[in-house]
């Protein structure tokens, strides 16, 4: 079928909406001279669109009941079998529901998504069903993946596993809260400022935010193309290497790609710490929204690491007390022209586009009053800037991210690995239902201080539970060199097998 041409009408208002003044005459001619390109735009449409095919059977799987979803976490149950044997033989996975899985209804945590079905696998999908994988369902996610706490996610908050009336972190908040119940192995998050590592901190689990392209975001949710992430979430740390070996390395396809350097990262986690120098990063700790408890327990993780052969130390990298601040417009209007205005399908970007993606997220405007509070927050910031700076705010963050990501590699020079709290604070308590704009935002951002700034440089990050106040957890947060994920396994293997946690 022919695409739909524009009536002289339409020209015109379209004509005014960009600013220039034309004519009922001139938009006949104007008409007239688009119909070659229309003609190119039929010929595309009659083209068949190269989109993957999966070799492995599925069914649609279905939204469990109440009683068999206690932590409202997942969004989907289903048994998708992958190739016998293989490294992930006997392994659970289930994925954040932001990550395509082809004939599975998904909704990236919004109630407007609900009926897009993906036509496609996307890339770690096939690679965890070649590895022997069993992907056991979808995970649910805060709206949009825009909050750091779990309380934003359609249609019900996630409740954390260690506490049910506290947060379970977001946006992978499904993701981690069935790793911390133990109804999954295996996990796969994504992470624009903290939304695998927070999580995972706050329920108690391991999260491995990978270096910027390690693994292909092919098939994914995008958020901003400059800061998207995706990585592993498990109970341990033997299993977050196992996955991120299944699924790290290029595709071909994602161009947020280049150089990518892989290893074999289970190789070296027996090495312990000995040798190996930890920075404590000072700016880290006592932040405004710090905990005192919080802080002690990372403080005191720092010194088993010592003791265990890792030679640690206080350092100071001042650009990481505004790190926030710098990645935020990056965010904020990358996030707004890729996920809004573009419906997902940013131009001038050569990955995988999914046709039926972008017409589903076109549908936000019809039902733009159900948007999160923590998204409306971002949007209302985009759309001021972008009509009062243009995009002056969107460059010089870039700017200052490429500064600020060589006083990281000055510090990593003189130490391998740096330290820190994961979230200055414990899980907050769930908003109640009903509550006002304002909690619903203090409840969504003030816990990514310390991990966004690394998804704007794009240092690998992983957080390792080290303890816990009552029932709720405290994450340590260890960030190394680019491509030098094997050292982080490596440190948080040795505290791991050290310590029990939750004794802490």
């Amino acid at each position: 079928m022919p695409v739909l041409r524009p009536t002289i009408d339409q020209l015109q208002d379209i004509a005014d909406a960009l600013g220039f003044a034309m004519s009922p005459t001139e938009a006949a001619t104007y008409r007239e001279m688009l119909e070659g390109t229309f003609a190119g735009y039929d010929l595309v449409d009659r083209l068949p669109d190269p989109i993957p095919e999966s070799p492995y059977g599925r069914t649609a799987g279905r939204r469990p009941d109440p009683e068999a979803n206690p932590f409202n976490a997942w969004t989907r149950r289903l048994s998708i079998k992958g190739r016998p044997g293989g490294p992930l033989a006997g392994k659970r996975v289930v994925l954040k529901d932001s990550i395509c899985l082809a004939g599975v209804p998904m909704t990236a945590g919004a109630g407007f998504l609900e009926g897009f079905v993906p036509e496609a696998d996307a890339t770690v999908v096939t690679r965890i069903l070649d590895a022997g994988g069993e992907i056991v369902g979808k995970a649910q996610c805060e709206y949009l993946c825009s909050s750091g706490g779990s309380h934003t996610s359609w249609p019900a908050p996630v409740l954390n596993p260690r506490s049910p009336t506290h947060s379970a972190g977001g946006s992978s908040s499904g993701s981690a809260a069935l790793i911390a119940a133990g109804e999954a192995d295996l996990s796969l998050g994504g992470d624009q400022g903290g939304s695998i590592r927070i999580p995972a901190a706050w329920c108690g689990i391991v999260g491995m935010k990978p270096t910027y392209g390690l693994i292909p975001y092919t098939g994914m949710f995008p958020i901003e193309w400059t800061i998207d992430h995706t990585g592993p979430m498990s109970a341990d740390v033997a299993d977050n290497a196992l996955l991120l070996e299944v699924v790290a390395g290029p595709d071909g396809i994602d161009p947020r790609q280049a150089n990518v350097v892989t290893a074999p990262y289970r190789a070296r986690l027996a090495d312990g710490v000995r040798g190996l120098r930890i920075g404590v990063v000072r700016e880290a700790f006592g932040r405004p929204e710090s905990e005192e408890a919080v802080d002690a327990k990372v403080r005191a993780a720092a010194t088993r690491m010592a003791t265990l052969g890792a030679t640690v130390s206080e350092i100071s990298i001042p650009v990481h007390a505004i790190g926030r601040a710098i990645w935020a417009p990056t965010l904020i209007e990358g996030s707004m022209d890729m996920m809004m205005r573009a419906n997902g399908a940013a131009s001038n970007h050569g990955g995988l586009y999914l046709a039926g993606a972008a017409s589903a997220m076109a549908r936000w405007r019809e039902r733009a009053d159900e948007i999160s509070v923590p998204l409306k927050v971002v949007m209302l910031a985009a759309e001021h800037m972008a009509r009062t700076y243009g995009g002056r705010f969107y460059g010089k963050s870039q700017n200052l991210i490429r500064q600020m990501r060589a006083r990281y590699d000055a510090a990593l020079a003189e130490t391998d690995l740096i330290l820190m709290p994961t979230t200055p604070q414990l899980p907050t308590i769930l908003p109640p239902e009903g509550a006002g704009i304002r909690q619903i935002w203090d409840a969504a951002l003030a816990m990514n201080g310390n991990t966004a700034p690394f998804c704007g440089t794009g240092h690998p990050s992983l957080t390792v539970p080290c303890g816990a106040v009552g029932p709720l957890p405290v994450g340590m947060m260890l960030t190394g060199r680019h491509w030098d994920e094997s050292s982080l396994y490596r440190a948080a293997y040795a505290f791991e097998q050290s310590v029990d946690w939750q004794t802490l």
